[in-house]
């Protein structure tokens, strides 16, 4: 545990009650704070309650009385589309507002750190895709070669709930932009930004608010590296403000869309090899066509990512590779869960707006694709371009009906359950096809969330295949 700094006999009111939210009051009491807890929802409020946590009211008139701050949970709106009203009114009462990822920054590094002889480091990666795999995989890498490391944020533990840092440990952190738009604290020691496509437009207000919570990571905390993803728009605005000029080796860019040339740092990948660049001469190249647990060019971008990252903190390129090699991949992206009669079932639920499809759906061929759920503004629009390898759609959830309209000529079955999915697709399948659970929507509609979904499909797969 990571004991909060900066409220040693002051109250601090937690709001939201999930994992995230009983590690932080966890952590704040530790620091010497006096936790006060509250949730909407009675069930996590009885859990808070038998975790030995004090539960505060905060909707009652004197509940704000002597409380130096509000912590709250990521997935609670404090601007966008409004404000939750507790957060609003915290707000407007001069309460300032945090939460758990500005409380770890304030308090990962103490005074005992004088006494290690190597100060430990930081990675913060976000984007709108890839982050958890580019997080998964740095932290593989430095697993792989003896290096301290935990990995946390939005994968892995709460940031509050890691250990404290051993002499030369790396902390790998995911970071959404629900977490970096709040945090009053964002200093990482080498940042990454992925990517960006159309996501969450509704809790950041629009697109510029998205990719400014995004931007908060290097803008707040000014890193000592930055891996830019400059495949967008974004991303190259993004490179040009971190920069101090075209030799500046701070910042280094990533693209597979194309070779990147120039006097600075740049790591890319074309035709499934990896190439990194200094000075304008090519110091190494990784061949990833063999890589199982790195699957088409969306991987090819998360292993660029987080080859930038370990170069940064010192490994050789042929040390990476090998550790690329042994990196299974994550639930849910692009995992293959069943390979029988000459067909593929994959699993990617976490596919869950177009781009990241679109990015599943260029990594395999004869595609037998397994759609739809809680539809996303824009419905299936930018992903038309890239379904030129679909063999056949199987729709389910809400939005079945409405991207069948949207497929043409593409050929179809609404499907509307997982199990009925699954079996359509069984009965279709042939040798050389592949099964593809890549939803482009929200799982919400039948699932809690993307996991249950992608552990639904496993389970039928695997029935089906026993």
């Amino acid at each position: 545990m990571i004991p909060v700094q900066g409220f040693d006999g002051h109250k601090v009111a937690v709001l939201g009650l999930g994992r995230s939210g009983l590690a932080t009051a966890k952590a704040l009491e530790a620091g010497g704070a006096v936790a006060l807890c509250w949730d909407d929802s009675v069930e996590a409020r009885d859990k808070a309650e038998a975790e030995g946590l004090t539960l505060h009211d905060l909707n009652k008139g004197n509940a704000w009385d002597g409380v130096a701050a509000l912590i709250v949970s990521p997935g609670i709106p404090h601007l966008y589309p409004e404000p939750n009203k507790l957060i609003a009114r915290a707000m407007n009462e001069g309460v300032p507002v945090d939460n758990d990822i500005g409380l770890f920054f304030r308090s990962f590094a103490t005074s005992e750190w004088d006494h290690l002889e190597t100060t430990p480091l930081v990675v913060a990666v976000t984007g709108s895709n890839g982050k958890s795999t580019t997080s998964a995989l740095i932290h593989h890498i430095l697993e792989t070669t003896g290096r301290p490391v935990q990995l946390a944020g939005n994968i892995g533990r709460g940031v509050l709930d890691i250990d404290q840092a051993h002499n030369g440990e790396v902390v790998v952190l995911e970071l959404s932009s629900y977490q970096t738009d709040l945090a009053r604290s964002l200093t990482p020691d080498v940042a990454v930004f992925t990517n960006l496509s159309p996501d969450h437009l509704d809790r950041h207000g629009g697109m510029g608010g998205y990719f400014a919570a995004k931007r908060r990571l290097f803008a707040e905390g000014g890193p000592d590296r930055a891996i830019i993803g400059v495949d967008e728009a974004e991303g190259v605005y993004l490179a040009g403000q971190l920069s101090e000029g075209a030799t500046d080796d701070r910042v280094i860019r990533v693209s597979v869309d194309r070779k990147l040339t120039g006097p600075g740092w740049q790591v890319f990948a074309r035709k499934g090899h990896l190439s990194e660049y200094r000075k304008g001469r090519q110091v190494a190249s990784i061949d990833l066509r063999g890589v199982k647990g790195l699957p088409g060019s969306h991987n090819h971008q998360n292993a660029c990512c987080a080859y930038a990252v370990c170069r940064t903190l010192g490994l050789a390129p042929r040390v990476i590779e090998q550790a690329f090699a042994s990196f299974k991949g994550l639930p849910h992206r692009s995992q293959l869960v069943g390979d029988a009669d000459g067909i593929a079932w994959v699993n990617d639920s976490k596919a869950t707006n177009v781009d990241s499809a679109a990015a599943a759906l260029q990594a395999f061929s004869n595609i037998r694709w397994i759609a739809g759920g809680l539809g996303k503004d824009g419905g299936l629009d930018a992903l038309l371009p890239h379904l030129g390898r679909v063999t056949k759609a199987y729709l389910i959830g809400h939005s079945a009906r409405d991207f069948a309209l949207q497929l043409g000529d593409l050929p179809h079955e609404i499907c509307d359950t997982m199990q009925h999915a699954v079996a359509a697709a069984a009965r279709d399948a042939q040798s050389g096809d592949t099964v593809l659970l890549a939803p482009a929507a929200a799982s919400f509609d039948q699932y809690p969330d993307f996991e249950k979904r992608g552990e639904d499909f496993t389970r039928l797969v695997q029935q089906h295949l026993s």
